[in-house]
């Protein structure tokens, strides 16, 4: 019961602050200090330039040849795809509404691990983990961003408001998977930026937690939470239980053990991310939808995370 209690302790303080900040986003909203215009020009500022300025620092920081692991690197890849597929096919049949069905699969399907996992993966394994999930971080942001681009998109081409040309040219064009891109080469050949752009990426990336996230607690609507309630409930699920247990069991038994595992775990474990929201809102989604989950999802993981990590430290995986 104590490494359980100091479990939750130690993942409560990287959550709760993520939890105050969209509290007061929704009490600020309340109050009329935020608006609507505000919510609408902070989404568009983290996901156009500070969450790739976060991305692209966080990579071109990482030594690629030090934490690259091919064998996890496709269970990760293989796992996330597959989990799409499923929350798909499940969620086709009982949502009939375009815009959140798309919401509902990137939801469940869509890991803050620019945030929340890198945060755990230090705090458990220190420098040696920070790294490995840069890694990690470099190979999910293109694959979520263009999973979520495709189950944001496919369904309203039902409607006829898409395209696959248009589908494509979204995957093309989105910031993050261009960050991504131009960081590869920094963290692949050692280049190094001057000290005068590091400290300036620096400071708009700080930038995009606290705006993303009052973004977020602005957009929460209560009635709106309890008429969605089934939807972000079963979202909730299967990204904080059903997803991260069968995919850790799955690559436990294949074999990956110690940080390896435990990184997979954080991964697949962690809330929904904040990202989610900004493209569901830019992207014609449901946007209270998104914002719903992520609050879910991000209440929720304080005790799941520390299950997850109690597990593993009980079993002597870590």
């Amino acid at each position: 019961m104590e490494l359980y209690l100091h479990s939750l302790s130690f993942t409560a303080n990287i959550v709760a602050p993520i939890f105050f900040i969209v509290f007061l986003g929704y009490l600020l909203k309340r109050m009329g200090v935020i608006d609507e215009a505000f919510i609408h020009t902070a989404s568009k500022l983290v996901f156009v330039i500070t969450l790739p300025t976060l991305v692209f620092m966080s990579i071109a920081r990482t030594d690629f040849h030090a934490v690259f692991n091919p064998q996890q690197l496709g269970f990760v890849l293989m796992g996330t795809f597959a989990s799409f597929v499923a929350l798909w096919g499940a969620g086709k049949y009982w949502i009939k509404r375009p815009e959140d069905l798309g919401v509902f699969i990137q939801g469940a399907f869509r890991s803050n691990y620019g945030i929340i996992g890198l945060a755990v993966s230090y705090n458990l394994f220190s420098d040696s983990g920070l790294a490995q999930a840069s890694l990690l971080l470099a190979l999910v942001i293109p694959l979520y961003n263009v999973l979520s681009i495709v189950a944001l998109s496919i369904p309203a081409k039902r409607s006829g408001a898409s395209s696959l040309g248009s589908t494509l040219y979204e995957i093309i064009k989105n910031p993050l998977i261009i960050a991504v891109l131009l960081a590869l080469p920094f963290s692949y050949f050692g280049f190094q930026l001057p000290e005068i752009a590091q400290n300036t990426g620096r400071y708009f990336a700080n930038l995009t937690l606290p705006l993303a996230l009052l973004a977020i607690g602005g957009s929460l609507n209560l009635t709106s939470l309890r008429n969605t309630s089934s939807q972000a409930t079963w979202a909730t699920l299967s990204k904080l239980v059903f997803i991260p247990l069968v995919l850790t069991l799955a690559a436990w038994v294949y074999g990956f053990k110690g940080q390896d595992l435990a990184m997979m775990m954080i991964l697949f474990g962690c809330p929904t991310a904040a990202a989610s929201f900004v493209m569901a809102k830019g992207m014609g989604g449901n946007a209270e939808l998104a914002a719903n989950i992520i609050l879910m999802t991000t209440l929720g993981a304080v005790l799941t995370l520390s299950a997850g990590i109690y597990l593993l430290r009980v079993t002597a995986i870590i």
